[in-house]
């Protein structure tokens, strides 16, 4: 995402390459250029010239550091304003209700019923909730059966009335079920429609006046940009959300709809959806991504979501196999899934500085890694805990029988044996550093 508006506003910078200092000429056709860069993005007129006009009142008013070139100095400023624009601080989701009631709206399309089966999964495995998921789409054909399939994939109950007609009533049927079973929050799936009309604002009105929600949140698809401001601005007007949900970050959008709807509805963006994998479900920092428009990658995210699939107890385990020289082919499966678990290979390349602009035409497979996982589970479990016996025919039969060729099967046993190797390096170069304060 925002690959085109990052290398505009690179180009942008560079006019003022050269210059001692910054004066409101140098910085007039700077400006200019990133205007154009964000009506290029999709971003309203209105939205791009306000944010023009208060770059360039910091800029003119900055004081410029000896040891800072002007073009660095607009960086700084264009990155603090890009992060202001879209909200500044993450703004976290209210679920402190007994239950928490978390009120779910948007347009058919959407992606609005996938996000409640994330929604759910988040807050049972990340916050430790229980969840139930209330079906209250009474208009769209099979929406029930959508949700009870996501519902199963997150391993959360739902709630539903089959034939029911009247979205209030179940809704608050499932409030009451969860009282009376403890569960911490329910998750409100609602109606939506292919436009905004009359009949969605009056229901979603109703629903919302009805339940008084803890949480209101307005799903919106980021590729539809200012149209999802659009609908950003009437639903906000029906039901005052509390913030909005980015769908589709991973399509062909070009950033406007995240960059305007704070400035245009006054509500932050909470959450963007990328993929249609259940695990696929970032919590919105503007700062951050202010870093990755500027080319400054994204290596906070990046360890997080290395944190969220660490398990203490198997690095254990694995330090202590590495130390003995047993890491196993099932070992370096166990970390390709690990990986596989974080997101696709692409995105996670791109939270690293100046990986956006290398990756731009490199196309990465969300299957990349289906030969090396057909590979290993072609092996026999003994070959997998002595990969040593892997001999010419051994080679031979887990190609015939994982689909691929001998060169990919030798590949895939090169990369464990390197693996391998690094990890005990890297563990003895550790040991040696600690040892040190004992001479």
């Amino acid at each position: 995402m925002f690959e085109n508006l990052s290398e505009r506003l690179e180009r942008s910078f560079k006019i003022l390459k050269g210059e001692g200092k910054i004066s409101e000429i140098n910085i007039a056709e700077t400006l200019k250029d990133i205007r154009r860069a964000l009506l290029d993005a999709d971003v309203s007129y209105k939205v791009a010239k306000d944010f023009c006009d208060r770059v360039k009142q910091k800029a003119i008013g900055a004081n410029v550091l000896t040891a800072v070139k002007p073009q660095q100095m607009m960086v700084k400023i264009v990155h603090d304003e890009l992060a202001e624009f879209m909200g500044s601080e993450h703004t976290e989701i209210n679920v402190k209700g007994s239950p928490a009631v978390i009120l779910v709206a948007g347009l058919n399309g959407s992606g609005k019923t996938t996000f409640c089966g994330k929604l759910a999964l988040h807050l049972r495995s990340k916050k430790g909730r229980k969840v139930l998921l209330a079906a209250c789409d009474t208009f769209r054909p099979a929406a029930i059966e959508q949700l009870k399939t996501l519902a199963a994939q997150v391993e959360v109950p739902v709630y539903c009335e089959e034939g029911e007609k009247d979205p209030v009533k179940v809704a608050r049927n499932a409030v009451a079920k969860a009282r009376s079973e403890g569960i911490n929050v329910v998750i409100v799936d609602t109606a939506g429609r292919l436009v905004v009309d009359q009949e969605l604002m009056d229901e979603i009105r109703t629903l919302h006046s009805a339940l008084q929600p803890d949480e209101s949140l307005f799903v919106v698809d980021a590729m539809t940009g200012q149209d999802a401001v659009e609908s950003a601005k009437a639903f906000n007007e029906a039901i005052n959300y509390d913030g909005v949900v980015l769908t589709k970050m991973d399509g062909d959008t070009r950033g406007g709809a995240a960059l305007s709807i704070k400035a245009v509805t006054g509500k932050p963006i909470k959450f963007v959806s990328m993929g249609e994998k259940m695990e696929a479900l970032d919590i919105f920092y503007p700062a951050r991504v202010a870093d990755r428009i500027l080319g400054m990658g994204d290596v906070v995210s990046l360890v997080e979501k290395a944190q969220e699939q660490y398990d203490e107890k198997q690095a254990r385990e694995l330090h202590k196999k590495i130390a003995r020289n047993q890491f196993t082919i099932n070992d370096f499966y166990n970390q390709l899934k690990q990986v596989q678990k974080m997101g696709s290979a692409k995105d996670l390349m791109s939270m690293l500085p100046g990986m956006d602009k290398a990756l731009k035409n490199v196309d990465i497979p969300d299957d990349a890694f289906k030969p090396t996982e057909a590979i290993i589970q072609s092996m026999t479990p003994y070959e997998k805990d002595h990969p040593e016996c892997l001999n010419g025919s051994r080679r031979q039969r887990i190609a015939r029988g994982s689909g691929t060729s001998l060169a990919d099967v030798n590949k895939v046993i090169k990369q464990f044996e390197q693996t391998r190797k690094m990890m005990k390096m890297a563990m003895d170069g550790s040991l040696r550093e600690r040892l040190k304060g004992f001479r």
